[in-house]
């Protein structure tokens, strides 16, 4: 009778915040719009190739947008992405089509590219200016402060970045019916306190914040991109990078960077094109490379490049250019159980993520949302992923052909660690997936009959392990690059996005992929302040 009384509780508050909402102002709830247009996108590659630039960008997603406008306050910047525009494509811009660019998907043009690990757990990345941004469930929460202080970032900055972020394309969501279920779910299964909205990484159940606005559109990264200096910076769409160029050997100890080897994406490998970073005269105030092309891409444009372990190149015929052990090492991604909630398929509206459960002091993150599984059939899982796991893998190349995925292991509950926890897990999500809450949603009895063997939870985990999506590592602070993202025995090389994390902050790492693009970005710029 308790935890009805509590629910009752909640639902009241939950009934006059919504009254409430029918008298505010709907523009509260969404971002101030950036002001400004779109800066100058082409997808004729032969715009930019020969051109020199101060900053090339690889990889207009979720960290190089917002690092790349940031950088063309004062300088000259190039952002390639491989895939195409956002605009004007529904799947990716309304939410009433969220999940479809994921169940669409062909080789070399679709918003998002499927990949399998050699685990043989599906995966896909986005190809599309915005990156995963365009194609995720848009929930938005910041990294923890312990996270903040791992990774030794400047806290003032950090704030400053986010909130920058915030203002442009995050707003705060209307709860659907649905998400509304889920949050009494997650509070009935004892995922406390119940912290309202709130973009904190912090224990309990909490509404996050959203890049789909109040009217169901999606913000990506690249809605960023209207905060850039349009006269400084050109967007180069359907381009995929295939290698860093070098200039002639140098210094042995360091390799420098000179510019990038690109090719069409609906082209073929023979035909390549070349951009260039600018030379001034003051060779100590060089421009950089950055890759901000993911976890997947960064680590295979340096292995591409000649950068990694000596024995990975005999095999492709690449020249090996400086020894890196650590490319393409510590790859991990974040082991998922999801349980479906509904008995079977039904045509509703699909439903991203609003509320998350954050319990057993942040390592188990639980959402729900109703997805697409057909043009004509959703689901409705409830999905639950470890936050800090202790497998990890490798990534390789696997082609020379840059459109191709490389190979990749997540080696998913290797560790036993790993295994107990994905047991505990189990037990909470059974709680939340078996609520009365849901129950009385789906018109349907409770049931108690949740799974009390720890061997028999583990088992479940090994047979049903997903991905959560957000895999990182690769090119890790510490191995492949130093505390500013550049990469060790280069000069004029950084790595900016997904691939450095050592662990994926807060409940997703949009937020702060997001805020890590302004942040370096800032800091970059103030850095040739004192040059």
């Amino acid at each position: 009778m308790e935890a009805i009384k509590f629910q009752n509780t909640v639902h009241h508050d939950r009934i006059l915040i919504a009254f409430i909402f029918l008298f505010v102002d709907l523009s509260l709830c969404s971002p101030s719009q950036t002001q400004g247009e779109l800066p100058y996108i082409t997808s004729d590659v032969k715009e930019v190739a020969g051109k020199s630039f101060d900053y090339i960008v690889v990889g207009g997603g979720t960290a190089g947008c917002p690092l790349a406008a940031t950088l063309s306050e004062k300088f000259s910047v190039l952002l390639v992405e491989r895939g195409g525009s956002p605009y004007g494509n529904p799947w990716v811009m309304e939410k009433r089509y969220y999940g479809f660019s994921l169940i669409q998907t062909d080789e070399f043009s679709s918003v998002a590219q499927d990949f399998k690990s050699a685990d043989g757990v599906r995966n896909c990345r986005g190809r599309v200016l915005g990156g995963s941004s365009a194609i995720n469930g848009g929930f938005y929460s910041r990294a923890s402060e312990d996270f903040i202080d791992k990774v030794g970032w400047d806290k003032e900055l950090v704030k400053d970045a986010y909130t920058w972020v915030e203002s442009k394309i995050v707003s705060i969501p209307e709860l659907t019916p649905w998400q509304t279920v889920v949050e009494f779910g997650l509070l009935e299964a004892g995922i406390l306190p119940y912290n309202g909205y709130s973009l904190e990484h912090i224990e309990g159940t909490k509404i996050g914040g959203s890049i789909f606005d109040v009217w169901g559109i999606r913000h990506t990264s690249a809605d960023l991109l209207k905060a850039a200096n349009p006269k400084n910076i050109v967007v180069a769409l359907n381009a995929t990078v295939k290698n860093i160029i070098f200039k002639g050997n140098g210094n042995a100890s360091e390799r420098t960077v000179k510019g990038i080897r690109f090719i069409k994406s609906d082209g073929t490998t023979d035909q390549t094109y070349e951009a260039y970073l600018n030379q001034p005269k003051n060779c100590t105030s060089n421009g950089d490379v950055i890759l901000s092309a993911g976890a997947l891409g960064s680590p295979q444009i340096l292995l591409s490049s000649g950068i990694g372990h000596r024995e990975h190149f005999k095999k492709f015929s690449i020249p090996h250019v400086v020894n890196l052990k650590g490319v393409g090492k510590k790859m991990k991604d974040n082991p998922s159980i999801a349980v479906l909630v509904d008995t079977n398929p039904q045509n509703r509206l699909p439903d991203p993520p609003q509320v998350s459960g954050i319990a057993k002091d942040l390592k188990f993150i639980i959402e729900g949302g109703i997805i697409p599984t057909g043009f004509n059939a959703t689901r409705m899982p409830i999905a639950a992923k470890i936050a800090f796991p202790v497998s990890e893998g490798e990534l390789k190349l696997s082609s020379t052909d840059p459109r191709q995925n490389p190979s990749v292991k997540f080696n998913y509950l290797a560790d036993e660690n790993d295994l107990d926890d994905c047991a505990n897990m189990v037990h909470l999500l059974e709680r939340v997936a078996k609520s009365e809450s849901i129950a009385f949603y789906l018109g349907v009895k409770p049931q108690n009959n949740l799974m009390t063997s720890t061997d028999g939870q583990r088992k479940f985990c090994k047979a049903n392990v997903r991905t959560y999506y957000h895999y990182h590592g690769g090119c890790t602070v510490g191995s492949v690059v130093d505390n500013d993202y550049k990469v060790y025995g280069v000069k004029g090389l950084r790595v900016v996005d997904g691939s450095t994390f050592l662990e994926s902050p807060g409940t997703n790492p949009m937020a702060t992929l997001l805020m890590l693009g302004r942040y370096q970005g800032v800091k970059i710029l103030r850095e040739r302040e004192h040059v």
